[in-house]
């Protein structure tokens, strides 16, 4: 099998040869091909043959667009800082006001950033048809919103000044639909939504106002015929009940949500990806304990189950490390 047919056998629940690799790769990957950060977020091809090499040197089941979080906010009107050895930075555009205004209006295929992100995929499904898995990427409507203003208002944003929130939620949800569709119709299998804000809020705030959002963007993306994975970094155990009504096809679980409570609320059809500690487990590990660790979540997690780490992997992971948590895992029925 090759990575694209392993990856969605196991997400429509058919048996597959070994269980599919999907590890997040950024300055790591740009690193093992001696590049860096700000090249890798910044030009599509180097984004591109960073992610390539090390699928082919790892073996890895999909190629992935992730760089960075303010590629809607360049949209919008921020101003992008790249850095060597770190994740872009960027301005706020709303952070000291509310006119939503004085935001540009993102076009996926004018914005720069954006359509960098479009052309990777276009060259990954020229280059591979259907080899690999293609992962898009979009930042979700809370944590697009938090970008925009900055993560510490807008959470302030959402206590005082709920509509506004809400009215800037909705156009990050348009936004973030619109940048979607562009990566689908360009290739993407698979869209991930980033709303790793998320788990700093309480369930109600969620349920009320955040989740319903997300739902509608899941919708949206899976009636363009694309697989959804939702990735929200840190404790989610709280929102579960919630994301469990989301009908995503793969959840990302952080090292600190307990993989079988996890199953337990969301089921049997959404695929579990982690929820291995990156930097404990990976990174500082050892190729025999990450192997066994695999397994270990594997056994807790059952099927639907994808390899990966709880998050990024981190930049200085020993090769042989990252090699043992690709190691072929047999799929068990």
């Amino acid at each position: 099998m090759n990575g694209y047919e392993r990856y969605a056998g196991v997400l429509e629940g058919t048996p597959v040869d070994f269980l599919p690799r999907t590890p997040i790769l950024m300055q790591y990957a740009a690193e093992h091909i001696d590049s860096d950060y700000a090249a890798f977020a910044s030009d599509y091809m180097i984004l591109v043959r960073a992610n390539e090499e090390c699928a082919k040197d790892f073996g890895i089941d999909q190629l992935s667009c992730i760089s960075d979080p303010y590629r809607e906010t360049h949209g919008f009107g921020g101003e992008i800082e790249y850095v060597s050895d770190g994740p872009p930075r960027s301005t706020h555009p709303l952070r000291e006001n509310k006119d939503l205004s004085v935001l540009l209006k993102p076009d996926p295929l004018k914005s720069e950033r954006m359509l960098d992100r479009v052309k990777a995929v276009q060259s990954y499904k020229e280059r591979f048809g259907s080899e690999y898995s293609i992962l898009g990427w979009i930042e979700g409507p809370a944590a697009e919103a938090a970008d925009l203003r900055d993560v510490v208002t807008f959470l302030m944003d959402i206590m005082d000044d709920e509509v506004f929130a809400c009215d800037l939620m909705d156009l990050c949800l348009e936004v973030g639909i619109a940048f979607a569709r562009a990566q689908v119709e360009a290739g993407a299998d698979t869209i991930g939504i980033g709303d790793a804000i998320v788990s700093q809020v309480s369930p109600d705030i969620y349920e009320r106002i955040i989740q319903p959002r997300e739902k509608k963007m899941i919708s949206a993306i899976k009636d363009m015929g694309a697989y959804v994975k939702l990735h929200i970094c840190g404790n989610i155990t709280h929102l579960l009940p919630g994301i469990s009504d989301l009908d995503i096809d793969i959840l990302d679980v952080d090292h600190m949500v307990n993989v079988s409570t996890v199953r337990d609320v969301v089921g049997s059809r959404v695929a579990i990806a982690g929820n291995i500690d990156p930097t404990s487990g990976v990174q500082n590990g050892t190729p025999s304990s990450i192997r066994q660790t695999v397994l270990n979540t594997y056994e807790e997690a059952g099927n639907p189950y994808v390899v990966n780490a709880g998050c990024e992997i981190p930049s200085g992971t020993p090769p042989e490390n990252l090699a043992a948590l690709c190691e072929p895992v047999p799929y068990r029925p």
